[in-house]
């Protein structure tokens, strides 16, 4: 396969208002498009666009082509299993839905502490290895938003698991909330391919700084800025595939137009996203060097340093009009004190290198990321 991967999170729609309503003739083209230019793997999901992603991929592609001319990746929602026949209740409704006998790749869907729990509670991998015994699952999997240590735990419980989605970017790959690198090194230590979610960070790495933007564009002012993220991600030895999230003609072109014939990232370009990264790390709200001193003086043992990495990345991603980082500070709560936890005692700012007001930038972090 080639490492482009069609993701059915963000597709075209008739209303801004309301995803469940697709723009199928759009849609269709870009498959068609995508499909002529020699790319055959679809990822969509039960909770996508209102459940809808999966009903319209069977339209736009399962209707239209062989089954065999194409791989189709979904994922069960452990939020809704609330008993073990849910497994197999949701499983059959989604191969409904998609139009298919089977699945090429089968995940859990976007997993965390919380559905880690969920899934031992009611044998949810388990049953993802009863359909693959059963050929109903050739690839079985999950998709990953949480950090190294419990990736782990997970790769220790289930070493059945095939590959791993991760949430993988350049601007990411040094986040110590998102531990990218940390999970990705893991999998590939594991012997698990990965298939990269959020390369383009959700459209935020295609709206970077003036000056960073100019530095791209005056290495190669004839590449699109996503096509940096994009190449950056399958640039990576122990990535299978890497998704986007296309949502009209344009990205469609522009993709495939680079990945078709894709070639891995020049030494030159690597340099090149190190200094965007930099000036993107630069315009930072809170300059948090990490250092941890904070966090070794504190009676609730929030975890400072962490909490503001997430507040950086949400604030320019938000701007964008895109973050996954209340779903990174949502899983960490689970098991440390949350930015809310705060009792003001002021240890964490006389510890603190760079004199930074940590306190009100808490309360900050606890608006923005515990809504």
């Amino acid at each position: 396969m080639k490492k482009l991967g069609f993701g059915f999170m963000r597709l075209p729609v008739l209303d801004e208002n309301d995803a469940s309503k697709i723009d199928l003739e759009q849609l269709c083209r870009m498959v068609d498009k995508f499909m002529e230019r020699g790319f055959t793997y679809f990822d969509t999901a039960y909770v996508y666009h209102k459940q809808q992603s999966e009903i319209y991929l069977r339209k736009a592609l399962v209707e239209r082509y062989p089954r065999e001319s194409f791989q189709v990746a979904t994922k069960i929602p452990l939020f809704m299993v609330k008993c073990e026949e849910d497994n197999a209740r949701i499983f059959n409704e989604e191969l409904e839905k998609c139009g298919v006998e089977y699945f090429d790749y089968y995940l859990l869907h976007a997993m965390n502490s919380e559905r880690f729990e969920i899934a031992k509670k009611y044998g949810s991998f388990e049953f993802l290895k009863k359909m693959k015994a059963e050929g109903k699952a050739r690839n079985i999997g999950f998709s990953f938003h949480g950090d190294a240590e419990l990736l782990k735990e997970m790769l220790d419980a289930w070493p059945e698991t095939e590959f791993v989605q991760l949430q993988l970017n350049y601007l990411d790959w040094e986040n110590p909330s998102i531990q990218a690198k940390e999970c990705y090194e893991l999998c590939t230590q594991y012997g698990k391919p990965v298939i990269v979610m959020e390369p383009v960070k959700g459209g935020s790495l295609v709206a970077v700084p003036e000056e960073a933007a100019k530095l791209m564009k005056d290495y190669n002012p004839d590449v699109s800025l996503a096509s940096w993220a994009v190449r950056y991600a399958a640039s990576l030895d122990n990535v299978m595939m890497v998704l986007s999230g296309m949502s009209n003609m344009e990205h469609m072109e522009d993709n495939t137009s680079y990945m078709e014939n894709f070639a891995p990232l020049t030494d030159g370009e690597r340099e090149v996203i190190a200094k965007v990264v930099e000036i993107i790390n630069s315009s930072k709200a809170v300059a948090c060097t990490t250092c941890g001193y904070c966090v070794d003086g504190c009676p609730k043992q929030i975890p400072i340093p962490k909490y503001f990495a997430l507040y950086n990345a949400h604030l320019q991603a938000l701007n964008k009009g895109f973050s996954t980082s209340q779903t990174y500070y949502a899983n960490m709560t689970m098991y440390m004190a949350s930015a809310s936890d705060c009792i003001e005692c002021g240890k964490c700012e006389k510890a603190c290198p760079q004199h930074l007001n940590i306190i009100e930038e808490l309360k900050n972090v606890a608006k923005e990321l515990e809504r």
